[in-house]
Order: C-alpha cells, then structure tokens, then sequence
C-alpha cells in the first residue's frame, strides 16, 4: 500500500528552517592562518590547536596579548612576527583574524574569499562564512550551540545546562564506540539488530559516570546477536494535541528508536521533527472530507512491517486509548502474534482545561466527567449516547469531533432538559499556535460552530465550569489573524 501525500498547501517540511548548518569540519593536519594577538584571537587558536590544525600567526610582537603569548609553546602553533598579506593564503583550510575596525575586516574578507579559503573575522559577523557555536566537550561526544548570534548568553545559559546533564565519563564512552564500530558492523546486520545494540550502549552510557566496562561490549554484542532475525514490535504513541512539549519521555524514546512511524493527520510537524531521521515515515490520518487510510489497512501495514522485524510506531493525536481506535489495533497485533506496547499521551481534553485554566472536575460545580464521541463510524452522532444522563446537572461533558454535529448536540441536550443558558466551550487547534476559542451558552452552540467550521480539529465542553469564570479568563483569540469568528460571551 502506498502512503498518502499530504495536500500541496499542507507539505510539511521534515526539518525547520535553519539560521546556519552546523557543521563539524576536521582540521586535523590542516593550515589554518590566524591573524591578530588579541585574547579573543587566542581563545579561537586555542580551539583550533585542540582540534589538531596547524595554526600560522600573523601578528607582530609588540600586539600579541598575554593568552596568546602562553600560546606559543605549542609545536602546531608557528609565529610570524609580521602584518598579513595576500599571499599567506596559499594552501590553509581556513582563516581568522581579529581586526581592529571594519575596513580592516573587509580587506581581510575579500582576501580570504579571492583566495578561496573560508574567513571568520572575530566579532564581526558581516565579515563571517561561518560562525562558532558554544561548545560542550566530551571529545569525540561534541555539542555546539549557536543563537546565530542573536543572543550569546542564552548560548551559554543552554552550554551549562547541557553540561549537567551528560556525565564527564562519557567521553571514555564514546572513545569505546570508535574502537567497536568496526566490530559491531561486522558481527551485527544492519538495521534491528545493530540498532539495538547502540541503543543498550547510549542508555548505559548516559546513565553512569564511572568508565565503561571492556567485558559488558562483548556481552551486548552476543546477547543482541541472539535476538537477530526476530519479529520487530509495535507501540501506539499518544502524539498528544499538538505542542511538542507535551509529549513524554517515554514517547521520546520509541521515536527516536522507531524504523517506521505511521501518524495520524493531526499529529502536529514539531512531534514529527523529534522522531529518528532515518525512520521511514508514512500518513495514516484520517480527517473528515479529505481522502484517508482504511483501518484495515493501517492495520495491514503495522503487521507487514512488524513481521520484517522493524520497529513500528504509530503515533496518534492525543492519547491513543481515548477515541483513537487503539482497542481494533491492539486486538489485531495480538492476533497476529506481535507485540504491542502502549506510550499514553495528553488528550485533547485535558490541554483544553490547562489552556482555559479550568478544572474539569471544580468540586462547587462538576463530580464526574464525561468524553463522548461527537462522530460515530457512519458520520453522524452515536445512537447508544445517553442524552437523559449527560444533561445532568453537576458534571462535565466533553465532547471530541463533534463540530459537524453541534447542531444535533445542542438540540439533544435541550430536548433532555439541558438549560438553554449552560455554558458552553469552544476550543479548535488545541494547544497548538493557532488555537482559537468561544465561550458562550448552549443555545447558540450550533450557530457559532456554522461560522466557525470545521476546518481545523474542534472540542466542545459544555458544563458549569465554564462558566463566567472561565469565560472571563478568554480572548477573542489566541494569537494574531487577519478575521476571525470567535467572540468571547461572559457570564
């Protein structure tokens, strides 16, 4: 089965727009021209002979500052007591200079690009090809940070944060990864098998301090070449409503782990942007009035992955166990004899009431909670849903992907003997930038819901608690928009 595209005005790019690409670049051996005695010139040669070039200075005596003197009794560092001029360009990888004003930096700039070699003039980013990020050193394990130059302290602020979280001894890891790579490619095939062994060895070493251990590679290597040739598995990822800060960590795993991710329509390009890049990705969503994949055959392609050995993901919108069609999946994974784990997420509902500040279960006003479904398997309102019951007084009643059907609720809870004045909630795009809301009463809950539409994923809540004080905490919108057809009814 192929996957379906996503419509031409909806492509997501699998990668946000970049300020600059980072690049690790190898200096080993390389010529490097550095020009200027300045501390900051120091600092930069300083990382340039950490990374083994072989820095050539130009700078006469009298200019060079202490950092750079206590320099110069590296073997890699020569010293030329002498101004720079064009023919120092000849055969370096790279060029520095820290320049006095701008028309120094410009001279140095075009030099260096007539000469074609790439150019950073310190400070001076008008006169850069590339940048310096902040580094967090755990050699061969390198992290470099860059705000484009927009803020430097936040850079900082993230390098030290970074820094607690990765233990000094995994630099004794990584050096161990280097020596085995060789080993694993040759012992272990390509893909599960060889994926799974990395995967132990990034877990142990980020979660130790003490050097690794020679004997455990070679017991990883021998228990993961036991489980080579087995069934892959599956896990049902709850997505969450959109932000990407709402996911778990343990949904951060299985994506960074995943071989193939079958997600939802809704599923929001910042989740998919965490998920592992070499993971083979395809759309399963199903939205109203767009084409969409049976459930028969998503459940076809979870099985046939599966079956190859590939680790599947299939990662819904909001939490999988909540209208999410888990129970059909599960039931088919486990017929078929794979195993299938679940990774619950934030449901709608629950962003909901953290948007609105609102307690879904207020104890002056609500004792129970109800999520009912707005949208049944024949596109209309279940015939099973107890309206007697849901228009009850003192409790809370969600309900998901019922913006066809607002109509239809309003006029059952009324013919229930819903209050024509209960409060009601509108939230589209839950929790995601272009979230937009309504508060209101009932009557006018399919009125305001044909001028809204239905475009985007919509939720309705209906319940005292969302009365004045909650609607008194709204605005007409979220974030800024040319028009839109929300308004805010207090009280």
């Amino acid at each position: 089965m192929q996957p379906i595209s996503l419509p031409p005005n909806e492509t997501a790019s699998r990668i946000e727009p970049l300020a600059k690409l980072p690049v690790f670049w190898d200096l080993a051996g390389k010529r490097v021209v550095m020009v200027g005695g300045s501390d900051a010139a120091a600092w930069k040669t300083e990382l340039l002979l950490a990374c083994g070039a072989d820095v050539d200075l130009y700078c006469e005596t009298s200019d060079l500052g202490d950092a750079m003197i206590a320099l110069l009794d590296r073997a890699s560092l020569r010293h030329h007591a002498q101004p720079w001029s064009c023919w120092i360009f000849t055969g370096a990888a790279m060029a520095l200079a820290d320049c006095g004003d701008d028309a120094q930096a410009q001279a140095f700039f075009c030099a260096a690009r007539a000469a074609g070699v790439p150019v950073n003039v310190i400070d001076r980013p008008d006169y850069c090809q590339f940048q310096f990020g902040s580094i967090v050193n755990r050699s061969p394990v390198i992290v470099s940070i860059s705000t484009d130059g927009a803020a430097p302290v936040l850079a900082q602020a993230i390098r030290q944060r970074i820094e607690t979280l990765l233990p000094p001894a995994l630099k004794q890891w990584g050096k161990l990864a280097q020596t085995l790579r060789e080993t694993i490619n040759l012992r272990l095939a390509p893909g599960l098998a060889r994926r799974a062994f990395w995967e132990r060895f990034a877990i142990r070493s980020l979660s130790t301090n003490e050097p690794p251990p020679k004997e455990a590679a070679e017991e990883w290597i021998a228990s993961t070449d036991r489980m080579s040739g087995q069934m892959g598995s599956v896990t049902l990822v709850g997505a969450g409503p959109g932000d990407a800060e709402f996911l778990t960590l343990k949904a951060m795993r299985a994506l960074q782990s995943a071989d193939v991710i079958l997600f939802d329509d809704l599923v929001s390009p910042e989740v998919l942007e965490l998920a592992r890049r070499e993971a083979k990705r395809f759309l399963v969503g199903k939205r109203g009035g767009r084409e969409s994949c049976k459930q028969d055959d998503i459940n076809d392609m979870m099985v046939r992955f599966a079956k190859a050995g590939k680790r599947v993901v299939r990662l819904k919108s909001g939490d999988p166990m909540i209208f999410g069609r888990a129970g059909e999946e599960i039931a088919r994974l486990e017929s078929e004899g794979i195993a299938v784990d679940i990774v619950p997420g934030i449901t709608a509902a629950s962003a909901m009431a953290a948007s609105l500040k609102t307690s879904l279960t207020h104890r002056d006003h609500s004792q129970q909670v109800r999520f009912v479904t707005g949208h049944s398997r024949h596109s209309a309102l279940p015939a099973t849903i107890d309206w007697a019951s849901l228009a009850q007084p003192h409790q809370t009643s969600i309900f998901y992907m019922g913006g066809r059907m607002a109509g239809q609720i309003e006029q059952r809870l009324r013919e229930a003997g819903m209050p024509s004045d209960m409060p009601v909630v509108i939230l589209s795009s839950v929790s995601r930038t272009t979230e937009r809301r309504w508060a209101g009463r009932l009557a006018d809950l399919g009125a305001t819901m044909g001028r809204i539409g239905v475009d985007e994923p919509v939720l309705i809540g209906v319940g005292q608690v969302f009365g004045a004080a909650a609607a008194s905490r709204m605005s007409t919108k979220k974030t800024a928009a040319p028009t839109t057809n929300f308004r805010t009814l207090v009280g």
